[in-house]
């Protein structure tokens, strides 16, 4: 069986090769373009965008209607409404792409990353039409895009693979019967899949049904298709990635590797390059199994290659993601390169920049992904809604992001909101920039994640490099700790607050009481409740009471704009002094940014208790956040157990399972299927079980 199987592996590459080297040759006479459609939206469309102007190519944007005023929409030189506001009728449209690149007289396409951009049958529609498609042959993505395909081509080139089932029997009993012939724990996987999508873990026999049906659903709202591959689990694992890139010139390179370890469902959150706490041998043998790989496929443009790595630095293939990463920006900052430049070069039909003896190594790098979302125990709540003010540090960090103060962040699309990103001498020099920079980073408006990740980055196992996949539920009591207020913030906000009333009012205030900040990433009460008395005693000297400590603030250097939305003051407390800004939103929220380290709302006004939905539900099942109702699961009169899943909600591309918090028995649903549901919405009234 292994010789048939290599056999057959081995005559798909060679009539691979040959559909390979033909569409090379016909790739290799177009020429330089001067027009590029972005087929994608947000940050990864204006980062295209960027390098296209730098080349002296015109780009053209594509939005759906609910983007009409998106940032990379206002930014290229044309753009064109595809449709409404779901991906399914717009961004994920092939023929609607097309058509608008024929008409805005593109010579190629770049699919940016998501959506259309490891379609093969876009990629050959593309082809068809006599437009590029920025990316590799349709060939190259059908046989990486199949997991179980890619897996036994990695088999035949010798690249090491993790043990799994890969077969064509998807029938649920036997995808069973291969989990408990690999051994519990195992993955499961969906074929033709990525991002996080269509993944679960099944730990016991016990779990493998209700992870099974839930992979499915969502491989098939993410992909169109539902086909599983059943793989060992392995325990305490890596990911660690490379990216790598090909011509059509038979030519070949890595760029080293990234580690992309830290996650919250199996999504990254923090990605670095190169990889922590691997030596330089196994360096050498990733980036050679990546090379392999991408030759196996024949394979031309930017690439991928994922491993999962053990506690012992032993790695095996999990997929390769024929595209541009997210992530990518990191490899950039640690060889100097441009790697949209070095996709629209191939693309044209030219050979790799440099050679792989060229391609340098240089310091350390780190993104983190900024998301709009509510970290608080664990729950990491996508958020949608209008970002009233952002402001980031683009002085000390590159930031690449889709969205200004003002934009919507939207239901229909992923809620990231940008990435900061930063390079160092080394590691630790890398991750304090990190750290600094986020600290310059304000959101207002919605909750992030920046608190969350600067806690990963102070915590010691990060620092010394102990990264894997379970990073942050490992580490969850230091990490989803409660952030303390602190005087210097309640001090320097109440302040604020009391300057721009009487900059807006022309009148001195003589008590501001009570006055709340609320930690960023979330406004509510758990970040503090402290409350401060400020009395201005002359035109430049306050004091304040914090629960009866005196603390006498001198004020100098105060300006503010005409309209009086933003002010700028020196503060001195304490022996200490600082500059700070203040600004106040179109909704009255004043955000408070200084001394460079802290980044909070103050507001006068009481916030509302992210807890109080829950308490007013009374054990009620609530929508987490906004979302469509995809399944009920239970019905009025049901008696349900702690834990039993109840309904499934899909929001932002992601499945969410509602479960009972207590034994109880089903009052009444209160929602349907497809239905829209806001926040806090009950889906599923419940009353305590009467029965044992």
């Amino acid at each position: 069986m292994i010789l048939i199987a290599h056999s057959t592996t081995m005559l798909l590459a060679r009539a691979h090769l040959q559909q390979v080297r033909a569409a090379s040759a016909t790739r290799a006479v177009y020429k330089k373009f001067n027009r590029v459609l972005i087929a994608n939206r947000g940050e990864i469309a204006l980062r295209v965008m960027r390098t296209a102007r730098k080349m002296g190519m015109e780009s053209v944007a594509v939005y759906s209607e609910a983007d009409r005023k998106a940032l990379h929409a206002r930014t290229a030189d044309y753009a064109y409404c595809i449709g409404p506001a779901p991906a399914n009728q717009s961004y994920l449209c092939a023929d609607k792409v097309i058509d608008t690149a024929l008409k805005a007289g593109a010579q190629a396409i770049h699919p940016g990353y998501g959506f259309l951009s490891e379609n093969a049958i876009f990629a050959n529609k593309c082809a068809e039409a006599g437009i590029v498609f920025i990316g590799p042959p349709a060939q190259a993505i059908t046989d990486m895009g199949a997991k179980d395909i890619s897996k036994r081509i990695m088999q035949g080139a010798k690249v090491p693979v993790v043990e799994g089932y890969h077969g064509e029997d998807q029938s649920d009993a036997n995808l069973k019967v291969h989990a408990e012939k690999i051994g519990y724990p195992v993955m499961l996987k969906a074929v033709f899949g990525g991002g996080g999508k269509g993944m679960r873990i099944a730990f016991t026999p016990a779990d493998f049904d209700e992870a099974l049906a839930s992979a499915r659903s969502e491989a098939r709202k993410s992909f169109g298709r539902d086909e599983m591959l059943v793989e060992k689990f392995v325990e305490r694992p890596r990911h660690v990635e490379v990216q790598v890139f090909g011509d059509s010139h038979g030519n070949y390179v890595h760029l080293w590797e990234r580690d992309c370890s830290v996650q919250r469902r199996h999504q990254k959150i923090i990605e670095e390059a190169p990889a922590p706490n691997i030596d330089h041998a196994t360096r050498l043998r990733l980036g050679e199994s990546a090379v392999k790989a991408a030759a196996a496929v024949n394979y031309v443009g930017a690439g991928t290659v994922e491993f999962i790595m053990d506690p012992r630095n032993d790695f095996y293939f999990m997929e390769m993601n024929t595209r541009l990463q997210v992530e990518h920006p990191v490899s950039e900052l640690i060889t100097g390169t441009d790697l949209v430049e070095w996709q629209l070069r191939v693309a044209q039909g030219e050979t790799l920049p440099m050679k792989q003896a060229d391609i340098p190594l240089l310091g350390h790098a780190f993104e983190c992904r900024v998301y709009a979302e509510d970290t608080v125990e664990g729950a990491f709540m996508p958020s949608a809604g209008k970002m009233e003010y952002a402001s980031f540090p683009t002085d000390i960090a590159r930031v690449d992001t889709g969205v200004e103060s003002g934009d919507e962040v939207s239901v229909h699309y992923d809620p990231m909101i940008a990435k900061v990103i930063v390079h160092g001498r080394d590691r630790a020099a890398a991750s304090a920039a990190l750290d600094a920079a986020l600290a310059k980073t304000t959101i207002v408006g919605l909750p992030t994640n920046i608190s969350f990740v600067r806690r990963i980055l102070t915590h010691p196992e990060f620092a010394a490099g102990n990264v894997y996949t379970e990073f942050i539920p490992d580490h969850a009591k230091e990490l989803f700790r409660e952030e303390e207020v602190s005087k210097a913030e309640l001090l320097e906000g109440a302040l604020a607050q009391a300057l721009s009333a009487r900059v807006s009012s022309d009148k001195l205030f003589s008590q501001l009481v009570p006055f709340r900040v609320n930690h960023q990433p979330v406004y509510t009460k758990k970040c503090g409740t402290k409350s401060v008395d400020l009395v201005q005693k002359d035109e430049n000297t306050w004091e304040a009471d914090i629960d009866g400590e005196k603390t006498t603030l001198l004020v100098s250097s105060l300006s503010h704009s005409e309209c009086g939305h933003e002010l700028h003051f020196r503060v001195e407390a304490d022996g200490e002094a600082w500059r700070t800004k203040a600004v106040r939103t179109e909704s009255g929220t004043l955000v408070v940014v200084g001394k460079g380290e802290h980044t909070y709302e103050a507001d006068a006004r009481e916030w509302g208790d992210a807890d109080g939905a829950a308490a007013a539900g009374g054990g009620h099942a609530l929508a987490p956040m906004p979302g469509i109702v995809e399944r009920i699961l239970v019905k009025k009169g049901d008696v349900v157990k702690a834990g039993q899943a109840l309904v499934v909600v899909v929001a932002m591309k992601m499945e969410y399972i509602i479960r009972a918090s207590r034994d109880s028995v089903v009052e009444d649903v209160t929602c349907a299927p497809a239905q829209n549901v806001p926040r806090a919405a009950v889906l599923v009234k419940l009353t305590t079980a009467d029965h044992p």
